[in-house]
């Protein structure tokens, strides 16, 4: 047990991240990387690109055969994507194994509603107590969450409280990086405050390490109050069922990409990171806003895979409200397109190889081109009485999304069930996916205001909390 506040002379020096991007000549600043440069000019022409090469492609006479030629090599990704067997979950942890040291660690903002149940969980998992150890970082709460983590490391042996000052910077990124060279783990656990875990969670998402160079693992984020067990009063919010389907399509696709040697990607909650690795990329990049999918692509650059697991989920907290959404999920889009900005020139120089490359440049153009697209592909196919030129790839997109929600949905019902699905239960599915594609939808339009805001403001590196309610009433 211990309590302590760190200093600003701390931090863990991100050695590997310098060696990574290339600096600027300029030797006051030896700690500001070209990547980093310049986000809002690099988005602009992005941006520019996207507007002129769409209104461009409405003036040429093959540009729909063009768009065909590329949506059917697309479409043949995405069925590869699809149809993949992932490897199914090694065996669990056995008391006469040898465990690895793990630590565990929660950067908390004000999380006064959630924190005590969170370290009652950490503390009390399944895992020899000499061989984990708890980190929860107090952000500079302005509530009680300082207190009752006080209160907390006097009843927890294994539980580490810090208490980051006011001027500290970094955001999340920061906290965890200051804390990190403390830690003994031989692999790092990153949670949320409102994380849940089942007890055996550790025991049996470990042995996953043992494949090949793998640098992280992501499990499954599953909404919390969309599971029947928790008896939530929100369970049938719009919102809730539409964050389910999507945490199922999303963790489907991207176990699905790493199957085929793509891209897993990170999540924050619930992501496991070999300390080897997370030292090899140089810890967290302080200067983005989405700690957790900026590092799956310095992971995947430094040539460290990133497995995704569907069972064991962590369980974490919906928004209810679609201005809480938005707000989420816009915090969520800038950070995903910041990393394009800052490692484009690594990205191109296929220091990531061939299929991830290639498997990148898909999900960017589905990602962020499309929706950037959308706007003058609309207007040039009303002033010109044509179809949008963007058309198939939008189709194909949504029946990926389609197939990908239905998947990831039945998927989850298979590892949690052994039982035979009926035509019920395949009716069930088949809806709950379609509600899924459509409310994927919404990203459209989330993406499309993101990439134009990063072209006109400046770089946002503010740590943006989702509020935590806990428990319900």
């Amino acid at each position: 047990m211990s309590e302590q506040s760190w200093q600003e002379n701390d931090s863990f020096e991100l050695e590997a991240l310098t060696a990574l991007m290339t600096e600027l000549p300029d030797p006051e600043e030896p700690k500001t990387f070209r990547g980093f440069q310049g986000r809002r000019k690099k988005a602009a022409v992005v941006f520019a690109a996207i507007w002129g090469s769409t209104i461009a492609l409405h003036l040429m006479a093959w540009s729909y055969w063009l768009v065909l030629g590329v949506t059917t090599l697309m479409s043949l990704h995405a069925a590869r994507l699809i149809l993949a067997r992932p490897c199914s979950l090694p065996k669990p942890l056995e008391d006469d194994d040898a465990f690895p040291r793990v630590s565990l660690m929660v950067a908390a903002k004000n999380e006064e509603a959630v924190v005590g149940r969170l370290v009652e969980m950490l503390c009390g998992l399944n895992y020899p107590n000499d061989r984990y150890e708890v980190w929860i970082i107090n952000d500079d709460s302005s509530d009680q969450t300082a207190e009752i983590l006080d209160q907390l490391a006097t009843q927890y042996p294994q539980l580490n409280v810090f208490h980051r000052p006011a001027n500290a910077g970094g955001g999340k990124s920061g906290a965890l990086n200051q804390v990190l060279p403390l830690t003994q783990g031989e692999f790092i656990v990153v949670f949320d405050a409102d994380a849940q875990v089942e007890p055996d969670f550790l025991r049996r998402v470990l042995p996953v390490f043992d494949r090949g160079d793998v640098g992280a693992i992501q499990v499954r984020k599953a909404i919390i109050q969309a599971e029947p067990e928790f008896h939530s009063k929100d369970a049938n919010n719009f919102w809730i069922r539409g964050q389910m389907a999507e945490m199922a399509l999303d963790a489907f696709i991207h176990q699905q990409r790493s199957t085929i040697g793509g891209l897993g990607e990170l999540r924050g909650n619930g992501q496991l990171v070999r300390r080897e690795a997370l030292i090899d990329c140089g810890g967290w990049n302080e200067e983005t806003i989405t700690d957790d999918l900026d590092l799956t692509f310095r992971l995947h650059l430094n040539q460290w895979d990133i497995e995704v697991v569907t069972e064991p989920a962590v369980y974490e907290e919906g928004v209810t409200s679609a201005i809480a959404l938005w707000h989420q999920r816009n915090r969520w889009a800038e950070g995903g397109y910041q990393r394009y900005l800052d490692y484009w020139r690594l990205i191109l120089q296929n220091r990531m190889g061939t299929r991830k490359t290639l498997d990148l440049v898909m999900f960017w153009t589905l990602q962020y081109v499309m929706p950037t697209a959308a706007i003058p592909d609309f207007l040039m196919a009303v002033l010109r009485h044509r179809m949008m030129l963007t058309s198939p790839i939008s189709a194909m997109m949504m029946l990926l999304f389609l197939f990908s929600a239905i998947g990831g949905l039945r998927r989850v019902r298979r590892l949690k069930s052994a039982k035979h699905q009926s035509l019920l239960d395949w009716a069930t599915l088949m809806v709950q996916g379609l509600r899924g594609a459509i409310y994927m939808l919404h990203w459209f339009a989330i993406v499309s205001t993101a990439t134009l805001r990063m072209s006109i403001r400046p770089k946002r590196l503010k740590w943006v909390k989702t509020v935590h309610r806990g428990a319900d009433d």
